[in-house]
């Protein structure tokens, strides 16, 4: 099933500073709170398991496991910069709020809990048509924390497929770039925007390009042109119970196959087996795909 992100736009264009592993944990919780239908309030109690961050960002355990206890910590202490309308007024103001007002760590099993603040529920709660809905794998491959903001302001313009100009100071808050940062242009756009838009143009559904906007001679906004990239062929595998069976029993001769699979003490035969019933999970079929052409599957 896919992990949906859903965000007010107000808080797509808000200005903070966290780093991957922050954004990346706050994501999660997002997502799998939808995904299991609890939904959120501002007494949910959620909870992120490390297996959910490796699976999904694709790490290692060890680095799972001490990334989520760093940034257990360090959340509680973030804050976003939000701006909205006075609904008595009309007149724009903006708001600080903290992240989270609980969040705690159990080191055995990796798993953090967490409790977003009363005001950012909403936030990323409410379906209405001010708000941005993506996919997390979309931003699953992004390393950098510039990169996920940058596909999250551009992707509010998706049926544009452009963007107006963002002023370059509000820009460098958007994308959590400090004041004292990358302040000489070469170096923004070096260690920040040019970077970021390559992972994003390498790694997610949309290419995009900037156009640089200028007062006088000093660069003073960007503007965004992107595009859908077309849905690649699909490359699954697809296998029969016989097919399972067949290519199992083919697997299991593998020296390749053996030396990471095999439990030793098992024969061919009973190795086979298993290897059938691993066969039944997408995720280990997706793994084996390689060693399945290599024994002779076809795709249809």
């Amino acid at each position: 099933m896919s992990k949906l992100i859903v965000k007010d736009n107000s808080l797509m264009q808000a200005s903070y500073t966290l780093d991957m592993v922050e954004q990346r944990l706050i994501l999660l919780a997002i997502a799998e709170a939808r995904e299991t239908g609890h939904g959120i309030t501002e007494n949910s109690l959620l909870e992120v398991h490390a297996n959910s961050y490796i699976n999904t960002f694709h790490v290692e355990k060890h680095t799972a496991y001490t990334v989520l206890k760093d940034a257990s910590k360090s959340l509680f202490d973030r804050y976003v910069t939000y701006h909205d309308v006075n609904p008595k007024t009309g007149k724009d103001r903006s708001f600080h709020c903290r992240w989270v007002d609980k969040i705690g760590y159990e080191p055995n099993s990796g798993i953090v809990f967490l409790r977003f603040t009363q005001d950012i529920v909403p936030l990323i709660t409410r379906l209405e048509e001010n708000f941005t809905k993506y996919e997390l794998q979309q931003v699953a491959r992004l390393t950098s924390a510039y990169a996920i903001r940058l596909y999250e302001l551009l992707i509010q313009w998706r049926s544009a497929g452009k963007t107006p100009i963002f002023d370059l100071q509000i820009f460098r808050q958007q994308l959590g770039v400090e004041v004292n940062q990358y302040k000489t242009m070469s170096n923004f756009k070096t260690y920040v925007l040019d970077f970021a838009l390559k992972q994003v143009n390498e790694w997610t559904d949309i290419t995009a390009q900037y156009e640089q906007h200028k007062t006088g001679r000093i660069i003073s906004g960007f503007s965004f042109k992107f595009r859908q990239k077309k849905p690649k062929k699909s490359n699954l595998v697809t296998l029969t119970d016989p097919q399972r069976l067949l290519f199992a029993k083919k697997l299991s001769e593998l020296p390749e196959v053996s030396s990471k699979y095999s439990e030793g003490t098992e024969s061919y035969s009973q190795f086979a087996v298993r290897i059938a019933d691993m066969l039944k999970d997408p995720e280990k079929l997706k793994e084996f795909t390689p060693l399945l052409k290599k024994v002779g599957y076809k795709a249809a």
